[in-house]
């Protein structure tokens, strides 16, 4: 797999945003905790989030392009600085707890015809990347007790990668869903029940 230099930094500048939006909500005092406490926590949850977003989002992404250049496309990822910038803004107005999450993505050229098969299968490889990292992410959890620094690298990749999948999922343009549920209803509704049916169960507190 190659890449550009401009691929690489757009992917670097988007990972780093991305941590500090998920992790910015520990950087704001409250309920009478010291600042240097409360950029302590920012560090530890920045580092977590760099962990669960370079997984979650650049193997999503990497996944695309993978898949693409093996169909005989060119695929390159590139930052939507519109989408980098809500992200961040929705971010920081909401002091970390709302984040709308569309900072870029992998866009793909040929001189042949597009054929659906492999834009089904192209789309297809983001989503079932994020299930299986989610699946990996909770045996490290479960793994490590709940009790140590590796058990919120596990829970936070677990809920990314779970939500990344789902939202990406939704049959509404420009997200993979369409392309997927176009190409193959069966296999659309197999992926859309396992990642939604995961994320009711975690939003219900059945599994955590």
């Amino acid at each position: 797999m190659s890449f550009s230099k401009i691929e690489l930094r757009d992917l670097a500048i988007c990972w780093m945003s991305l941590g500090f939006c998920f992790s910015l909500q520990y950087l704001i005092p409250n309920r009478g905790i010291p600042y240097l406490l409360s950029f302590e926590k920012f560090a530890v949850n920045f580092g977590v989030a760099l962990i669960g977003i370079g997984t979650g989002f650049v193997c999503h992404e990497l996944a695309h392009k993978g898949v693409a250049q093996r169909c005989g496309y060119h695929a390159e990822f590139r930052m939507w600085k519109m989408g980098l910038a809500i992200a961040v803004a929705s971010a920081l107005l909401s002091f970390g707890r709302f984040l709308f999450f569309a900072p870029g993505a992998v866009y793909t050229s040929t001189y042949k015809t597009p054929d659906p098969t492999e834009e089904g299968l192209i789309s297809a490889a983001g989503p079932l990347t994020n299930i299986a990292l989610a699946g990996l992410f909770y045996l490290l959890a479960i793994g490590t007790g709940y009790a140590d620094i590796w058990s919120m690298v596990g829970n936070f990749g677990f809920q990314v990668n779970l939500w990344l999948a789902a939202f990406n999922l939704i049959p509404f343009p420009p997200l993979d869903g369409v392309k997927i549920l176009r190409w193959n209803k069966a296999a659309w509704l197999a992926l859309a029940v396992l990642s939604w049916g995961l994320l009711a169960l975690l939003m219900l507190g059945v599994i955590k």
